[in-house]
């Protein structure tokens, strides 16, 4: 028996609107089983497996790349010229990061340290360990600087001091030695009469102390109890803030360890985080949206403040004395050698510093550092962090290694650590909490559509049935006819 128009008209009513319904329902209830799902899976805890495994392990490959600035002229340079350096490398080496001492406490935090270990990866680099370069001596001109303002016969004492070592003012050694030390009878002697003065107690090297060494014991909230707190540093080696600098708000611990952030991200949230490499507290702005393997990212990026010094960004006095905007004074934490962190290649830096140093080109592109993250769950995408190590040198009266050395602040090498999820983690993280929640919030309309279009196809059928029950009424001829034509069928 066929079903008339008008009880089609009825189910397709019906169904439109359990769709409508329920499509309204998810509308209001989906953004909220989404963010639970979001929440279950990035809180810090061993039950949750994904992100607990991402936070502990970082199981996504992790570079670090250094270039070195060869000094073309030392001899010159010695005598007053400007510097001229050219760019060496990369010496790229892979990094293997992992979380131990892990203890969870009652009051929603957990404490670990961080170890890391770096291995050379001679088929990313442009050059190898066993290449030689020249730049300046660390022990020599860094403690001349250093020395400056004792008297001058303690001065002309440690000028012998160097001679008796054979220790000149410019270094011209393997990158490999260069990086991970190097024996040195100086450090050997300066141990002896002055233990504590120098960071190493073994061989000498702008990287000595990091391989195989940890970053301090983070203690982090687990977000159990808040998840907008997950991952922010409640203390760093047992202290809330730091005694480096000459401000409270420089002094202090805030953000997370640089990892993983809060979720529920926005375009007007920042990024702040606690590098003890650094021995401060950063803060990145957001850039620009984007899509990084797939996934919907925000970039976030160095603000031009980040090493303004005190006159150009008042906040930032705290870290004075300063030099020229671009420049970090990081002697208090690196046993008050005359070091300064900037950007590679002095970028966005003042361009004073430029034209004391000839071989620099600096461009965002090459030596901006920036995060892609993923705003709903806080988890980075794409990390590049670029720093760059640089020393004052000065000629210092006393001291005949120093030469007639103008005053500059020398670049010696800049470093980009990288890191980016891939392979496995990254199609789990993409299913369970990009693609997943993105489905839930698609059904919402996908139902809410159908059942419109149920409702509109209802209407038709209900318009075309009342037409066609108009029309009969209107030609009853038409239909006696028919009557007719079937009796004489008969």
């Amino acid at each position: 028996m066929a079903v008339s128009k008008s009880t089609l008209s009825i189910v397709f009513i019906v169904l439109g609107g359990l769709a409508v319904l329920f499509g309204t329902v998810l509308v209001f209830v989906g953004p909220i089983i989404i963010d639970d799902q979001i929440v279950k899976n990035i809180e810090i805890n061993p039950n949750s497996g994904l992100s607990y495994t991402m936070w502990k392990d970082i199981p996504v490959p992790f570079f670090m790349s250094v270039y070195f600035f060869h000094i073309v002229n030392p001899n010159e340079t010695l005598n007053g010229e400007k510097p001229m350096v050219e760019q060496r490398g990369p010496y790229v080496y892979s990094e293997n990061r992992w979380k131990d001492n892990i203890t969870f406490h009652d009051n929603h935090t957990v404490s670990y340290m961080e170890y890391r270990q770096y291995f050379f990866e001679e088929s990313m680099s442009v050059g190898n360990e066993s290449d030689v370069v020249t730049i300046p001596n660390m022990l020599v001109l860094g403690a001349s600087v250093m020395m400056e303002n004792m008297p001058l016969p303690l001065r002309k004492l440690v000028s012998s001091t160097f001679k008796s070592f054979n220790e000149g003012p410019f270094l011209t050694k393997p990158v490999g030695e260069l990086m991970w030390g190097y024996d040195s009878k100086l450090v050997d002697f300066l141990n002896n009469l002055l233990p504590g003065m120098l960071p190493t107690s073994g061989k000498f090297g702008l990287f000595a102390e990091f391989n195989n060494s940890n970053t301090g014991q983070f203690t982090v909230f687990t977000g159990r109890d808040d998840i907008r707190k997950v991952h922010m540093v409640d203390s760093w080696n047992g202290l809330k803030s730091v005694d480096y600098w000459s401000s409270e708000q420089c002094n202090m611990i805030n953000g997370t360890a640089g990892q993983m952030w809060p979720p529920f991200m926005t375009k007007e949230s920042t990024m702040p985080f606690y590098s003890p490499d650094a021995c401060r507290s950063m803060e990145l702005v957001y850039q620009r949206t984007g899509v990084s393997r797939g996934i919907p990212v925000y970039r976030f990026v160095a603000p031009k403040t980040l090493f303004s010094n005190g006159s150009d960004y008042s906040p930032n006095e705290g870290f004075c004395p300063c030099r020229q905007s671009g420049l970090l004074n990081v002697s208090t934490c690196r046993y008050n050698s005359p070091v300064f962190m900037s950007h590679p290649h002095f970028f966005e830096a003042d361009p004073v510093l430029l034209d004391t140093v000839d071989g620099l080109s600096p461009n965002e592109d090459e030596h901006g550092l920036f995060i892609d993250i993923h705003p709903e769950t806080g988890v980075p995408m794409n990390v590049s962090i670029r720093l760059q190590l640089n020393l004052l040198i000065k000629s210092v009266p006393g001291i005949t290694e120093t030469g007639d050395i103008a005053e500059v602040v020398i670049p010696l090498i800049w470093f980009e650590e990288s890191g980016y999820i891939d392979g496995p983690v990254l199609n789990t993280f993409r299913t369970n909490l990009v693609v997943l929640p993105m489905v839930l919030e698609y059904m919402q309309y996908i139902f809410i559509g159908l059942g419109l279009a149920g409702i509109l196809g209802a209407v038709v059928l209900y318009v075309s049935d009342k037409e066609s029950v108009k029309d009969t009424k209107h030609n009853p001829t038409s239909e006696r006819q028919d009557e007719k034509y079937c009796i004489n069928d008969r």
